[in-house]
């Protein structure tokens, strides 16, 4: 494994420990604030949380490329449908449903971000990314199955399956624009949505929560959404939409457990069904390998980089090596194989290879 893609799991799989607690933790919360007012206050967190990264990360701005005015609408679709949309619709429906089955209802993104992928943006998927998808999409059903609900299905849980679809296209968007600035994107997505989250509450006539309770809620949304999405965008880098939503799939097993000690959880059959589809799916996808002789087409783009990772020759100044550090920069049209994932220089056309 290259140590690139080893580390894009690795932050894959740390964003997913720290979004895995969010769903327990706001079961809890939703006791005492609103749904749209705690969504709100996640995301100032988030915002926050952003800032203090890029203060800390990327002080002057030379190793991250800014975002620009042409990432602006994936940046409102990202906002729109992952800060703001998504998140209301999952707290609402997490009013009326156990936590224990909140969090493995959340698997359902992982199908969601993959199918947009897929034919939405073209990403490659294999057979095994297929298989994937539908263990991931039946645990989903067998999980949200009520048969007191609306055709088999509990109300809460199709809030929450519309919010995994709204998580989907924001995943999608993200990858787009994930060359850019990770902890500025998170800063301006938190930030907005959750100021606009916090008014919407007001407006609706949502109890203000106790001054006390709101720093709680800012960490959990510092640690939980906005360093969560920071790592996630580092990872899309390297894996891409499909892969890396794999590994955050794991989140819902974290919340899982973390979600078994609260008052009326009681994790039944149906959930004892669906973890090993879920795991299987997820497993599918962290595991697939891909390689092929492929073309990469001349191209100009700005983002993060070395020029030493065999495709940024573009520069010969021997006191740029081993440095990292953002520019616009060219690419001349190259074929070659080995082995590779969908990443920023390999959202290639598949009619173009082998």
């Amino acid at each position: 494994m290259q140590p690139s893609n080893r580390d894009a799991i690795l932050m894959a799989l740390l964003a997913a420990a720290l979004f895995g607690a969010v769903i327990p933790a706001s079961r809890i919360l939703l006791f005492d604030i609103g749904p749209v007012t705690l969504v709100g206050l996640l995301y100032l967190g988030a915002g926050a949380g952003g800032f203090l990264i890029r203060r800390f990360t990327n002080p002057e701005g030379t190793t991250e490329s800014p975002i620009r005015r042409i990432d602006l609408p994936w940046l409102l679709g990202i906002i729109a449908f992952g800060s703001i949309i998504g998140p209301i619709l999952c707290m609402i429906g997490l009013t009326t449903t156990p936590a224990s089955t909140a969090s493995l209802l959340i698997n359902a993104e992982l199908a969601f971000t993959t199918l947009i992928a897929v034919i939405g943006f073209r990403e490659p998927l294999g057979r095994r990314g297929l298989y994937a998808i539908t263990a991931v999409a039946l645990g989903g059903l067998i999980l949200s199955y009520d048969p007191a609900g609306t055709f088999g299905l509990s109300a809460g849980s199709l809030l929450i399956i519309l919010a995994c679809f709204c998580w989907g296209l924001d995943n999608n968007f993200t990858r787009v624009i994930s060359g850019k600035e990770p902890a500025q994107i998170v800063m301006v997505k938190g930030f907005v949505a959750g100021i606009f989250s916090v008014g919407l509450g007001y407006a609706i006539g949502e109890t203000a929560p106790s001054l006390t309770i709101i720093p709680t809620v800012l960490l959990i949304g510092c640690l939980g959404y906005g360093v969560s999405i920071f790592f996630v965008i580092r990872a899309m880098r390297v894996l891409g939409s499909a892969r890396t939503g794999a590994l955050f799939a794991t989140a819902p097993f974290i919340g899982l457990v973390l979600s078994l000690p609260l008052p009326g959880e009681n994790p039944g059959l149906q959930i004892l069904l669906s973890l090993p589809l879920m795991a299987a799916g997820a497993w599918l996808i962290a595991s697939e390998e891909h390689g092929h002789r492929h073309i990469h087409d001349s191209s100009s783009h700005e983002h993060r980089h070395s020029h030493e990772d065999g495709h940024h020759s573009h520069h010969q100044d021997p006191a740029m090596k081993g440095v990292v550090h953002a520019h616009t920069h060219e690419h001349e049209q190259v074929e070659h194989i080995h082995p590779h994932t969908p990443d920023l220089h390999h959202f290639h056309d598949h009619e173009k290879g082998d």
